[in-house]
């Protein structure tokens, strides 16, 4: 099997987002320990905002010449019915409509696979994992300028076990980034037209059986209608 190809400062063609094992080591040297493992989370985040600068790439391209197809069906759409209503080019109307048509697949193509939502969320994605970078990074130096001037209170226990609790809230916000933007990938997915036709196709009314009494289009016979209630008599008064 071949290897894959790594891009100049990106991820390698074809990688998706799939987990990492955590590096094992010896505890002997804590601040070695520690720089091992912010490297590795540094890298992870590096990993994540490449691949979504890269699926980005197809997507705009993709979105950009439906969206140029889209416009230019539009503008021939509108001028060559006129061109052909002052017969400046007769037969033009035809080509007209056409051109209509082929702006509506246009916009109904890049509605339908997503590739304008699918770009944006990618450059969303991309730029807030950057942006928890870099405070981060940041956040280390802070922790590393401490520990060189010495812990103003606390022991060097106490130091190691904040410095990875920003490492571990660090790679839980970029855990959540990812998720949250799948999440609405899978709400637009859903929202498409292959799932409304199969919950149209489920939801079909069904046809009643003989005998039962259902109406046409109905789920559950109706109830009854139940009798008025006559007010009551009072008896007469004995005199």
């Amino acid at each position: 099997m071949s290897q894959p190809e790594m891009q100049p400062g990106g991820p390698a063609r074809g990688e998706d987002l799939s987990g990492r094992p955590f590096p094992l080591g010896d505890w002997g040297e804590p601040a070695e320990r520690l720089h091992e493992l912010y490297r590795w989370v540094e890298g992870n985040a590096l990993r994540t905002a490449d691949w979504y600068l890269a699926d980005r790439v197809w997507k705009r391209r993709g979105a950009r010449a439906l969206r140029a197809g889209t416009a230019l069906g539009s503008v021939l759409g509108a001028a060559l019915p006129l061109l052909d209503l002052t017969g400046a080019l007769d037969g033009a109307a035809g080509w007209g409509y056409l051109s209509l048509l082929l702006a509506a697949a246009c916009m109904a193509c890049d509605r339908y696979f997503g590739l304008t939502s699918g770009w944006m969320r990618d450059v969303a994605t991309a730029q807030a994992v950057q942006r928890r970078l870099q405070t981060l990074q940041f956040d280390w130096a802070s922790e590393s300028v401490r520990e060189v001037l010495g812990p103003a209170e606390g022991t060097a226990g106490e130091a190691a076990e904040r410095c990875l609790g920003v490492l571990r809230r660090f790679t839980e916000d970029v855990t959540e980034l990812v998720r949250a933007e799948t999440a609405d990938w899978m709400v637009e997915f859903r929202s498409g037209p292959a799932p409304l036709v199969t919950q149209g196709l489920n939801t079909a009314p069904q046809r009643p059986e003989a005998g039962g009494g259902q109406t046409p289009g109905t789920r559950f016979p109706l109830p009854p209608a139940a009798r008025p209630n006559m007010p009551r008599q009072r008896p007469p008064e004995p005199r």
